[in-house]
This record gives C-alpha cells, sequence and structure tokens, in this order.
C-alpha cells in the first residue's frame, strides 16, 4: 500500500522576505516591473523544490499580494474604478489591493482601494471580493497556467489550489439590492470551464478550498454546495475539496455528498470528526486528513499520531492522503535560521520546512513501518518529553496570582456617564478632538538605530538618544499640526505585540520568523511558550520622556491582551483563556504605572479581539466571557479620570457590538475608511453608550484623503453618534506609511474637524444637545 503525501500551500514571502522587499521597491519605482516578476518566478522555482518529496505540490498559492484578490482577477471580477486607459494587468492588481499601482502619480490614478478584512480566524488579510447586478464573470487564466508550466518543469505532479466558488461568493460585498446567490449559476459556469483548461493540461486533481463549510451554513447555502459541485464534474479532472480551520459538525454530511473525488478534513481542529467520516463518505472516495498542524510553530507528536492513524491506514490504503491541517501560509519558512533561540525551546518548535519533514516521516512509517524512521521518532518523543517536563514553561508565582483574579478586577469606580464629565473638566478637549491611533512612520534611521542596537554595536545610551530624537520629531510634527491628543510615535518599537514579547518572561523572539499580514506587510509573531510575567515597565520612560516635550496629552499606548495572544504563536498545552488572563496582568501593571506618573489617557489595543472568535457563532459566548473579562482586568483598575482608549481594526464587530460595548473602554478607535462608514450602521439599531473615533483616513494605501472626503464621512457619523461623542482620527497606526504622505493626510483631517466644529457649534441641534 502507498500513502499520497500533499500541501495545502507555502509561504509566499520567501525566507528573507524577499517578495516584501521586491514589492515595496516596485511601488517606490526602485525596480521595473520585469524584476518584480522575476522575484516571484525565483521564488516559485524555490518552493516547489522544498516540497520536491511530496507526492503532489500546490501551484496557485503564490500571490503577489492576496490569494483571494488574485481570483477575482482570474474570475475576471474587477471593480472597474481600478481600470484606467493602457494599465497593466498588475496596475490594475495594485490599484484594487492598495489604492494605487507603480504608476500612478501623486493622486492622480488613485481610487478607493478594495475593502480588506481577516481570513477567518487567522491575522492574515483579504481584499474583500465586490458584487453588484452588473458582475458578470470572464475567465482570465493565463497567469495560472503559466505558473502550472512552470512548475511542470520542476515536478509534473501538481496540484493547483484555488479558493473554491462557494467560499469565494460567500466572502464578496454585494451592492444594490443583490443576493449572492444570484449569481452562482454564472461562476460555476467559470469555474467549470477553468477545470476544463486545466484537464487540457494533463491536470490529475485540483484543489478547492472550501472553509466555509466550518461555518455555521443556512440551507440555501448548503444547497450552494450540493449544485455547485454538480455542475463542476469533469471526467478528466479529479477534485479536492479542502477545508480547515474547525469542525464540520452538520456541515459534514454535505461534503460526504458532493460528488467530487476527495475531501480534505483538518485533523487539529475536526479529530473527533475523523471516524464520522470514513463512515459517511463513499468508499472510493479519498480521504486526506490534515494531521500536521499548520498554524502553529510546535513540533507535532509522531508517535501519537501514528498511533491513532495506523489504523486508518490499514482500512483505506491508497485512499488516505496526509497533509498538513492548512496552508502553511501562517508559519515561518525555516527553523534552521534561527540561531539565537535557547536550544532546548528551540528543540520543541516546527516551522514550514519541518513540518513537510514531519509529513513525510509519517508517510515513511506508514508505508515501511516505524523502525524504518526509528531516529527520527525517537529524537521528536525526546522533544515532546523534553517540553512538557521543563521548568521553563511554569512559574508558580504568576499562577498564584491567577488565583487572586475576581470579576470585580476588571469593574470601574463609576459608570461612563460620570467619568465622561470628569474627564471632560480635566482633558478639556474640543467637540471633534483630533489623534492618531499611536506609530508614526518607522524611517530607516529608526530601524537602523535598532538594528545596531541590538546587534550590539552601539550602547543603550545611544539608542535612547537616538529614539529620544524621533519622539521629539513626533512632538514637534503633531504640534505643528494642531492635533489635540498627542502619541509618542512608538518609533522604540519594532511590532505592537512583538514589542511586548521581547519584555514578557514566558516569551522567545525569534530572528526570520515572519509570515505574511497583506501584501507586504509581514509581521515576526514572538513565541509564546511559558507563564507570563512582567518584570519591569515596558512603556513608561518613553511615554514619560514625550509628556515632558508638551503640554498637550500624551496617550500611554499598550496593546491589550487579547491581541497579544491571538497575535503570537501560543502554547498549546493549557487553555488560551489562561494564557490570557496571565496577559492581562502583566498589563494590568504597565497601566497603572502610566497612571501614577500622570498619563491622563492610555490607550490599550484590542485589534485582534474579533480574530479570535470561535468560526461558529453558538461558541462565542464562552470566548467573549473570557477575552472581553482579560481585557477589562489589563484596562479598568485606574480611576475615573483617567480615559481608557481601545482600538479595533480591519475586522467586522457589527456582530459582536454588544461585546465591545462591554469592555467599557471610555473610547473606542475603529477602521471604517474602506468600508465607507458603512460598519457604523450598527449604530442605527445599537445606543454604544461610550465615545468612539470612526477611522476617516485608510493608512492601508498610500493615498492621501481629501478634506472634503473627511468632512463627507464624519458627516455620516454624526447621523448616527452624538457629537458629544465623536472622534476624527486615522483608522489605524502610521508605521508604514511615509511622512510625505502623513503631514498633508493628518493635516486635511484636522482642518476637516475645525471646519465639523465650526458648522455644528452654529447649529440649533448641537445647541439644544449641550443644553440636555
Amino acid at each position: 500500500m502507498m500513502v499520497t503525501t500533499h500541501n495545502l500551500g507555502f509561504p509566499r514571502i520567501g525566507g528573507k522576505r524577499e517578495l516584501k522587499f521586491a514589492l515595496e521597491s516596485y511601488w517606490n519605482g526602485s525596480i521595473t516591473q520585469s524584476a518584480l516578476l522575476q522575484t516571484g518566478v525565483n521564488l516559485r522555482s524555490t518552493h516547489w523544490q522544498y516540497q520536491k518529496n511530496l507526492d503532489f505540490i500546490p501551484v496557485g498559492d503564490f500571490s503577489y499580494y492576496d490569494h483571494v484578490l488574485d481570483m477575482s482577477f482570474l474570475l475576471g471580477n474587477i471593480p472597474t474604478r481600478s481600470i484606467k486607459d493602457q494599465d497593466t494587468r498588475l496596475d490594475q492588481y495594485f490599484r484594487v489591493a492598495r489604492g494605487r499601482s507603480a504608476n500612478d502619480e501623486h493622486n492622480e490614478n488613485s481610487v478607493f482601494a478594495g475593502e480588506m478584512t481577516k481570513w477567518f480566524d487567522t491575522n492574515y488579510h483579504f481584499i474583500v471580493p465586490e458584487f453588484t447586478k452588473e458582475t458578470h464573470f470572464t475567465l482570465n487564466a493565463e497567469h495560472l497556467l503559466a505558473q502550472i508550466q512552470e512548475a511542470q518543469h520542476i515536478n509534473p505532479a501538481i496540484k493547483p489550489v484555488l479558493v473554491g466558488p462557494v467560499t469565494y461568493l460567500s466572502l464578496g460585498k454585494t451592492y444594490g439590492d443583490l443576493n449572492k446567490l444570484d449569481l452562482l449559476p454564472q461562476l460555476v459556469k467559470t469555474y467549470a470551464e477553468l477545470l476544463s483548461l486545466l484537464a487540457q493540461r494533463q491536470i490529475q486533481w485540483v484543489q478547492l478550498d472550501e472553509p466555509i463549510l466550518v461555518t455555521e451554513l443556512s440551507k440555501e447555502w448548503q444547497d450552494a454546495f450540493l449544485y455547485t459541485y454538480k455542475h463542476l464534474q469533469n471526467d478528466q479532472l479529479n477534485i479536492l475539496v479542502a477545508t480547515y480551520f474547525g469542525q464540520l459538525q452538520d456541515n459534514l454530511e454535505i461534503l460526504c455528498k458532493l460528488p467530487v473525488q476527495g475531501v480534505h478534513l483538518d485533523t487539529i481542529n475536526g479529530f473527533d470528526e475523523i471516524q464520522s467520516l470514513i463512515d459517511t463518505i463513499d468508499a472510493n472516495k479519498i480521504i486526506s486528513l490534515g494531521i500536521i498542524n499548520g498554524r502553529n510553530i510546535w513540533k507535532s507528536d509522531l508517535n501519537t499520531i501514528l498511533d491513532w492513524l495506523e489504523p486508518i491506514y490499514q482500512k483505506l490504503g491508497k485512499r488516505l492522503w496526509i497533509a498538513p491541517s492548512c496552508s502553511l501560509l501562517h508559519v515561518p519558512v525555516d527553523l534552521q535560521n534561527e540561531s539565537k533561540i535557547d536550544p532546548q525551546i528551540k528543540s520543541w518548535m516546527a516551522f514550514a520546512l519541518q513540518k513537510l519533514d514531519e509529513l513525510t516521516i509519517i508517510a515513511h512509517a506508514l508505508k515501511d513501518g516505524r523502525t524504518s524512521v526509528k531516529q527520527d521518532l525517537n529524537d521528536n518523543h525526546q522533544a515532546i518529553q523534553s517540553r512538557k517536563t521543563s521548568t521553563l514553561t511554569h512559574n508558580p508565582h504568576v499562577r498564584d496570582l491567577c488565583k487572586t483574579i475576581t470579576p470585580e478586577l476588571g469593574n470601574r469606580n463609576s459608570p461612563y456617564t460620570e467619568r465622561f464629565k470628569i474627564q471632560q473638566k480635566i482633558l478639556n478637549l474640543p467637540i471633534f478632538p483630533t489623534t492618531t491611533i499611536g506609530s508614526f512612520p518607522q524611517t530607516s534611521d529608526i530601524r537602523k538605530a535598532r538594528n545596531q542596537f541590538k546587534k550590539g554595536n552601539i550602547d543603550f545610551q545611544t539608542y535612547e538618544a537616538a529614539m529620544h530624537k524621533e519622539i521629539a520629531l513626533c512632538i514637534q510634527q503633531q504640534t505643528d499640526l494642531d492635533l489635540d491628543v498627542f502619541v509618542h510615535g512608538e518609533a522604540e518599537r519594532n511590532d505592537m505585540v512583538e514589542y511586548f514579547g521581547e519584555q514578557l518572561e514566558g516569551y522567545v523572539i525569534s530572528q526570520h520568523g515572519w509570515v505574511q499580514s497583506y501584501g507586504s506587510r509581514c509581521v515576526k509573531p514572538p513565541i509564546l511558550y511559558g507563564d507570563i510575567h512582567r518584570n519591569q515597565a515596558m512603556t513608561l520612560p518613553w511615554i514619560k520622556y514625550a509628556q515632558s516635550l508638551t503640554d498637550k496629552t500624551v496617550k500611554g499606548m499598550l496593546t491589550g491582551p487579547v491581541t497579544i495572544l491571538n497575535w503570537s504563536f501560543v502554547r498549546d498545552d493549557q487553555p488560551r483563556s489562561e494564557t490570557c488572563y496571565q496577559l492581562a496582568l502583566a498589563i494590568r501593571a504597565e497601566v497603572l504605572d502610566l497612571e501614577q506618573a500622570n498619563i491622563k489617557i492610555i490607550q490599550i489595543d484590542e485589534a485582534a479581539l474579533r480574530e479570535g472568535l470561535p468560526l461558529r457563532r453558538s461558541q462565542w459566548d464562552n470566548y467573549l466571557s473570557w477575552a472581553v473579562g482579560a481585557f477589562r482586568i489589563a484596562a479598568n483598575g485606574v480611576k475615573d479620570q483617567t480615559q481608557i482608549h481601545t482600538h479595533m481594526c480591519y475586522s467586522e464587530f457589527n456582530d459582536i457590538i454588544a461585546a465591545i460595548a462591554k469592555m467599557d473602554a471610555d473610547v473606542i478607535t475603529i477602521e471604517t475608511s474602506r468600508s465607507n462608514m458603512e460598519l457604523l450602521e450598527v449604530f442605527e439599531e445599537f445606543n454604544y453608550p461610550n465615545s468612539i473615533g470612526p477611522g476617516v483616513y485608510d493608512i492601508h494605501s498610500p493615498n492621501i484623503p481629501s478634506k472634503a472626503q473627511i468632512i463627507a464621512l464624519m458627516d455620516k457619523a454624526r447621523r448616527l453618534i452624538p457629537v458629544q461623542h465623536l472622534w476624527v482620527n486615522p483608522d489605524c497606526g502610521l508605521k508604514t506609511r511615509q511622512w510625505s504622505e502623513v503631514i498633508p493626510a493628518l493635516r486635511h483631517m484636522v482642518d476637516a474637524a475645525k471646519q465639523l466644529r465650526k458648522s455644528t457649534i452654529n447649529s440649533d441641534f448641537y445647541s439644544s444637545i449641550i443644553r440636555h
């Protein structure tokens, strides 16, 4: 018998972030389009070589920005606003992704970028497909076919990987009176054309990703699956429908009914469904089991996997395929690039290449017996036992401290209405107060100084002086712009989560553990391996220095416990809630230090609160209970006069607005610019009790918003939210932008706020609000 190995997708950015640097060089005009495309060719070739020992290697998983956007272009579903005369396809592509291509000078050809949101419960952002009654799908497969031809020169056993039609349709955004499912027949027809082209090129298998099968689906959408795959049958091509990130539950039967040749189950999340799948599905279909965790960096327990997998292999034989649970897009490329991680902790880890090695070991053990890989299995067993018994992972003091947590620890002294009056008297802010979310541009000088300090080339005093210079620049720029509430700019921070991981006991930081967040934006999630403890103040000296430079209020800037948790590679040997409460206590200590230093506003970002939601609504309440509880513990130990802000970005939060209100932050800032304030529609029905800053400036695009555009957005906001509770701010931090973009954009924002104040104060409407 044989077992087939395959992969659902590989990281695109390169082990040294080659794609990131090529993209940014192309956008700033440093390299040509052909040079960028050649980088893509080189990376794809390297990645296929990495996977050459697999029975099927994925093709189509590489992207210059986003695989969902790639699917929109493959289907000819391109917003007309992005199409300009004499465009290349790449110009159109980047214009949808970021509002501007490399050839759009200044704002002349800029457009609104496509809306961006999270890919299920990951920190990967995708560009949301757009649908109207005029939407018409037209197959444009040349780029995919070219990649297939490239791959076939390296390994003829390839498997194209595509977003499945039902998932693609479900993730899109409709404009006007349109039922998405009305578009399904022509969408399926276009997919069928594509499958025919693949069959003509002797493709044996195609992987169609349908992760919405792990979410709650109405009967209408369940029926859409049956309709879709009935019409996608192709006698010359086998279809593998891949699901991941969760359990199938009531959709398991639907998956088994689909007229396809194979299905993929994520056993990391759906282990209990393996037997039901085997018992239910037709006896001639392939069953692919995702046995290696594609979302975290810990080694798999290979002996335990073999204990349950061997009987399945004996039953299924060649019908069994094995793979990682999902695409390896969500983990770094190669652990061998790491030279500074504690050797013991490093021995517990596996990055993308090591996960493929684990897959190969399992395959050899199944086909040739465990003795054929005896040494590999022994080494793995020792690493697993080392982690289980290590004293590095447990801190008795932290565990005792967690036992003292009570609900009362998360309560403010007074309700918001009373705090609002106290804070207004102290802060003396105008209506429509202006601020930014926290970070300012991370210049080459900042990065150079940080790298020199980390390498030991400069001492702390020299580094501190360099950061003080940057902080002073940020304060001066905000003074010149006449912002109302300042930030220190976060020059000392490489990343809003990694920075805290570097200073908290229980974390280790990789050197090259980069993963893609969106486009060229890469993050290096810190690795949370043990109990969390704060040994000293993490932000206080920088904030105090910034406050010493101005009479304006400077916000203390922190990342919240839920976001630190969700944007870390988190330990899997205890419940996430326990880890989150440990983080909450550490952040709480920092908050109280800032308050003691007379910092009047403290922002605790929870950008990833919604991201951690289980994919099924029936499981939301448990998560929201401990997630909101952890934020309240971190934030709410302060006195009434201290104003607590929080921030959330690029998440559909409307369906958890009640939980967000329970966080009881005095001010919440949110991303609304790319959605044209549509996210605020929830306030038509929900009376949000506290203040809110809807983002009016899309910082993920190089476009500079005009004063008129900002006023138009705020006019929409003040129809739904009382003006005395509205703030004016960008939708996220500014670290990825250039000062040449930031200064004019913020100037327009401040000017817009001043005009809004003037028009509002002169209105009878505002006067009546003040009287009451």
